[in-house]
Parts: C-alpha cells; structure tokens; sequence
C-alpha cells in the first residue's frame, strides 16, 4: 500500500482538513480552503441524492418557490422550516427547489448536511464559510467585500460561527447595501441540520487512544447554534435574503420554532407529514418508476398487479424512503427479475408485532433486503464498520475509499468478500463499481437505516452494535499482520 504522505510538503493539518500552506494565498483562496465543497447542492458527493419526481410535491413545491421569489403579504416570514419523520422526503424537496432556483437563475447558497457524508457535512465547522463563498459568486463587489473582511481580519477561521457571520457575510452586505448595481435578494437552503453533530478530536491523555468530542458540547447544542447564527442574519436589515431550513421535528427544533419563542415571528413551519398528502405524491412516483421498469425488463402490460401499487403506498405510511427502497430494490442488484422481487414485497409481514412502530412497513422491508444477503449479521457488521470509518475524524478522505476499506474488512487479500456480502444490498449502500473503488466512498441513500440499525427493539437479530469495535480491531489486527505498512497508514480511532 503506499503511503498517503509520500512526497507531500507545504501542508498543514487545521480542524482535520489538509491544505496547501502557501503564505501568498489571496484572501479568497484562504475561504476557499476552508469550505465544505460535499455539502453544495450540486456536489460530486450528492450526485444520487433524492429528488422530487415531477408530479410529485407539486403544491408544496410551488407554495415555497412562490415564497422565495415574492414572499408573503399575509404572513411576511424571512424562515421557513420544513419538518417531518424520516423519510418524508425534505432532502428530495429541499434538492428539487435548489435545482428550480437556479435554473430560473434566482441566486442561491445551500448547505446539505449528513450524518452519513464526509466530513464537511457532518459537523458546523464549515457551515459559515461554505455560504459566505457562495454568496461572494453572484456580484463582484460583494466578492471585493469579503475579501476585504478578511484582510482585515486574517485569524477570522479561527473564531465563532457568530464572528464569521459577522465578519464574512453581514459586514460585506453593509458594504454593498447603497452600490448602484440594484438590491441583492435571493435563499439559502439549509438541509438535514438536525444530522449536525459535534466535532470530535483524538485525544490520547491518560486514557489511551480515543475519539472524544473537542468539548462537553451536545449535537443538539451544535445544531442550535446554525439556527441562532441563521436567526442573527434574519435580523440584520443589511441581510436580504430569505432561509429555508429542513430537519427531523427533534426538541432543539420544535422549541427554537415554537409559536412562543421571538424567533418565530420571522419563521413558518411546514410538516411534510400532516400538512401535504403525501400518498398521491407516493402513487405518482411508484407509477412512473414502474413504467420504467415494465418497459427496462420488456414485462407485459398486467405488471405490476392490480393493487399492488396501492398495498406499497398504504405500506409507505407518507414515507418517500420506503417507496424509493423498493423501486432501488427492484432495479439493483438481485439475480432475481422484478416480479418475483415485487411479489416478495407485497407477501412479507412486518417483523414486529406492534401497533406503536409507524415504521414497521419500512422495518420489514430493511429485514427482508439484508437477510437476501448470504450472511446478514456479517454484512451488518460491515455496514456499521464503513459508516465508522467515514465518521472516524482522523482518516484521510484517501484511506476512506472503498477499496483500503476492503482491504482491512475482509479476510483474505485476494478475496471478494465485500461483493459477496454487500452484492444484494445495493439498494441500501452505495458500492463504488471496481474500477472506482480506489478513489471512490461507500455511502448509503438514507439515514434511516441507521435508525433501524441503532435500535434493537426494530432491527432484532440484525442488531450488531456492540460487536462493532471488536469486529473492528480484530480485522485491524489481521490486516496488519499480513500488510506491514497497514498499521502506518490506517488509524481506526474509538469511533463506533
């Protein structure tokens, strides 16, 4: 295996991300360095995110485009918070109107969080700089500005998120308020700030090797301090711009938008799961995903059954995750042709027998889709092993590619063993095709998944959380003993 580090010089490692230390760096460089370039809409790391199909959240979609670009008269709110279960599909519509504002070249900055991407998106380090960058591109004396703030204040990346917004986007909008080039006015898209969590740091003092938050901080503390930040823009007369923030309703959210709070004069919320029919929305999409795989497979006119569409739209309870995790298994991965796959589906029972679980339908479906694995509770000890090693801080981004994952994961050098547990599970876990894999992640479509892993009480005999670290360390071990430079080159923290 070569060493990451080969020939490397001029670098320096700040907030766990490496950067060429050329002193000469422009001020916007400086920003640049310093952005989560994986949590743009647009990024490569998103290029399979949901979104909306079509004929799908139509109301909801026009009701927000038409809040972005006139606001409301009756209800002049600068926030709008879009909440709901898991699954409910905020990231599809939160991607959908990003992609809408842009084509109608309406300015925008977004910010994609995700408790299952890289680095950038999962922690608030990045949150200020990654939109100031973005609101620097659409006028050059707003980009003269920034770049000015920052000349001013060169250690500004070493302070608050409220120092940086301070310093990066509100001081700029002062500057350019009174220029003759016309108002600034457009959105940032905030999505999944509830999957925020607190950065962690490797800290070795008197207890050995371990990952630890950097502070006694909660996520939740995290997560509201985006929102307060947010909130501090809102209030500026200098900031024109309108925000649309989509989370889980969790309590961080639910009290900083309750009606009795100050902030909430300036904000709406809208719930995916009471306020728009998701099931229409549900129907239209697994209709037109099945006419494409009707007309893919050459199936006759009769499939799918009559009734089925409407059993998995009744079995979906508003969840868009689960309708897009049957059509995912349907289409990959499976020697199987679709109708004996569909006709499974439609056949199993909920592995639980309890009315309290509104995602037993969704718990069913991630039973049945890992047990089609030839050795499930392996497989599951993979999945959660990939998701520690990408939430492990102090792992290269190069050291995370799937293929130095195989190479600690599986038993035997030459083996194919993560194609043989992971090869029917396609529809859960991005797998990098082979020729791929040596630059490219594992990464999974939801975090729901994780939800039903995390909790013994839905997931059963599935459940493999407290086996995770040994299972980790004793392929560490292994890998070590027949790769010499392993244990160089590949750190694996306390991280599971």
């Amino acid at each position: 295996m070569a060493r990451i580090l080969d020939r490397a010089q001029d670098f320096r490692i700040d907030n766990f991300q490496v950067f060429n230390g050329h002193p000469s760096a422009s001020p916007l460089e400086k920003l640049e360095a310093l952005i989560a370039p994986e949590a743009l809409y647009d990024s490569a790391e998103r290029c399979d995110a949901p979104k909306c199909h079509p004929e799908t959240r139509v109301a909801l979609q026009d009701d927000l485009y038409g809040w972005i670009e006139h606001g409301d008269a009756q209800n002049p709110c600068k926030m709008n918070w879009v909440t709901g279960p898991a699954g409910t599909g905020k990231t599809a519509v939160m991607g959908s109107l990003t992609e809408r504002c842009k084509k109608n070249g309406f300015p925008v900055a977004s910010f994609f969080f995700s408790s299952t991407g890289s680095i950038g998106r999962r922690t608030k380090t990045a949150f200020v700089t990654t939109i100031a960058h973005q609101l620097a591109q659409h006028r050059q004396d707003l980009k003269d500005a920034v770049a000015a703030a920052i000349e001013a204040d060169s250690i500004v990346f070493k302070k608050n998120l409220h120092v940086q917004m301070e310093t990066l986007i509100l001081e700029p909008l002062r500057a350019v308020a009174d220029s003759s080039n016309g108002g600034l006015r457009g959105i940032i898209v905030v999505d999944g700030v509830d999957e925020c969590e607190v950065e962690r740091s490797h800290d070795t003092t008197n207890t050995g090797s371990k990952v630890k938050p950097t502070s006694a901080r909660t996520n939740a503390q995290d997560q509201l301090e985006i929102l307060q930040v947010l909130l501090q823009a809102l209030l500026d007369p200098a900031f024109p711009f309108r925000i649309l923030i989509a989370s889980r309703p969790e309590r961080v959210f639910r009290e900083f938008f309750d009606p009795q709070n100050a902030a909430f004069s300036f904000a709406r919320k809208l719930d995916l799961h009471e306020e728009y029919n998701a099931e229409a929305d549900i129907y239209f999409f697994l209709q037109a995903q099945f006419n494409l795989i009707r007309r893919r497979y050459n199936l006759p006119s009769s499939w799918p059954p009559h009734g089925a569409i409407q059993t998995l739209v009744k079995n979906a309870s508003g969840q868009f995750v689960y309708a897009a995790t049957v059509v995912r298994f349907l289409e990959m991965g499976h020697r199987e042709p679709p109708k004996a796959l569909l006709d499974a589906i439609l056949t199993m029972k909920a592995t639980r027998e309890t009315t309290s679980n509104p995602f037993e339908q969704l718990d069913a479906l991630y039973t049945h889709i890992l047990e089609s694995s030839p050795d499930p509770p392996l497989s599951v000890r993979w999945i959660r092993a990939i998701s520690a090693i990408r939430n492990a801080p102090l792992i290269s981004d190069t050291l995370r590619a799937a293929s130095n994952i195989n190479l600690l994961l599986q038993t035997d050098s030459e083996s194919s063993e993560a194609e043989h547990l992971l090869g029917n599970l396609h529809s859960l876990v991005q797998v990098p095709s082979p020729s791929k894999q040596a630059t490219t992640q594992y990464s999974f479509y939801h975090k729901s998944l994780f939800d039903f892993l995390d909790n013994r009480g839905r997931c059963g005999q599935l459940y493999q959380h407290e086996k995770i670290l040994v299972f980790l360390w004793d392929r560490f071990n292994r890998a070590c003993t027949s790769e010499p430079d392993f244990a160089s080159t590949f750190c694996i923290p306390y991280a599971a």
